[in-house]
């Protein structure tokens, strides 16, 4: 066994094109449908784990900011979980940085817990398979076990902790697709993914929603795989409106849609008539991602750029799967 005493890890966040919304079990994050989504390469959580020595608790320093409150709580109780299945009782250090916004509907929460999780099982020296990681990465947020994976991956829904997992459809060169992100909102959202997960059955459209998942992923897959962008954009905008309706619909509301996320989806409709492979889809928040072809990247920017309400733009390839980066 080589003597560790830091394991420094690498995770991207992802953009879900079908998406993942509610739980048929909260306590251990299993899905109430599968999900398909790409890794975004130029998006990075880069994660530092060490042994606490003699703690009885995690710390968790992020962007430079040592944590207390609901944050370091939810990193802590993942942790406990983590520790509680593999009996390892050392508390870690961690330390974590971004690239770019946390907690704005960007997957920092995806990248967060797939760097943590790797880190983790390596400090612990654990032997695990990516299968396993993605499932203990789902533990801290469910969409972090798709940024395990490599490129273009899929959730299974599974009905236990070990068969909830995501797997890769397509290597990151698969297909020269691009994610080009219209940051309405930087700061944090008012509503968290985890409450809008908790209310998603109050929707009376959930179930239909639910009901239609496996139609929508395989189109999905079939499109990624065949590399066909004008049946991937159909689907990923209707998965994410169907989403978003769900939101709407939920007691009590929720409502991320800003009036300049309308004007963009408008505006991506636009691009498509005028023969620019251009599609959107939201997660849980107002930031807009525009998934494109990468050979039309800079003409999508310089028309997203002149819409009213957007403070920036975020570009990003597709991506690798979460790694180890350095062992000191």
């Amino acid at each position: 066994m080589v003597n560790k005493h830091s394991i420094t890890a690498k995770a991207h966040p992802n953009i879900a094109f079908i998406k993942y919304w509610g739980n048929q079990d909260n306590s251990l994050r299993l899905p109430s449908n599968g999900s398909i989504s790409m890794n975004l390469a130029n998006l990075n959580t880069v994660t530092t784990a060490a042994i606490s020595q003699g703690s009885d608790h995690d710390s968790l320093e992020l962007n430079g900011i040592q944590q207390s409150g609901p944050v370091l709580v939810r990193v802590q109780q993942y942790m406990d979980q983590f520790r509680n299945i593999f009996i390892k009782h050392e508390h870690l250090d961690i330390k974590s940085t971004n690239d770019f916004p946390i907690s704005a509907g960007i997957a920092s929460s995806a990248s967060a817990f797939a760097a943590l999780s790797t880190a983790a099982a390596n400090i612990y020296d654990l032997d695990l398979t990516q299968n396993e990681i993605s499932a203990l990465a789902r533990l801290g947020s469910g969409s972090a076990c798709r940024s395990i994976p490599t490129g273009f991956t899929e959730w299974k829904t599974g009905n236990t902790h070990e068969d909830s997992y995501a797997v890769s459809i397509a290597p990151e060169n698969h297909w020269n697709l691009w994610d080009c992100i219209a940051v309405i909102q930087s700061s944090p959202k008012d509503v968290s993914s985890t409450q809008g997960h908790n209310l998603a059955n109050s929707s009376p459209l959930q179930y239909a929603r639910i009901k239609d998942a496996a139609r929508r992923l395989d189109i999905c897959r079939n499109a990624i795989l065949n590399k066909d962008f004008e049946t991937l954009a159909e689907i990923i905008e209707l998965d994410s409106n169907m989403m978003h309706a769900v939101m709407m619909t939920s007691k009590p509301t929720i409502l991320y849609w800003q009036p300049t996320s309308i004007a963009i989806m408008q505006e991506v409709r636009q691009m498509r008539k005028n023969g620019i492979a251009a599609a959107y889809t939201l997660d849980a928040g107002s930031n807009v991602h525009v998934i494109c072809n990468g050979n039309d990247i800079q003409k999508i920017e310089d028309l997203l750029v002149g819409i009213a309400g957007v403070n920036k733009i975020i570009k990003s390839p597709v991506g690798s799967g979460a790694s180890v980066v350095s062992l000191t």
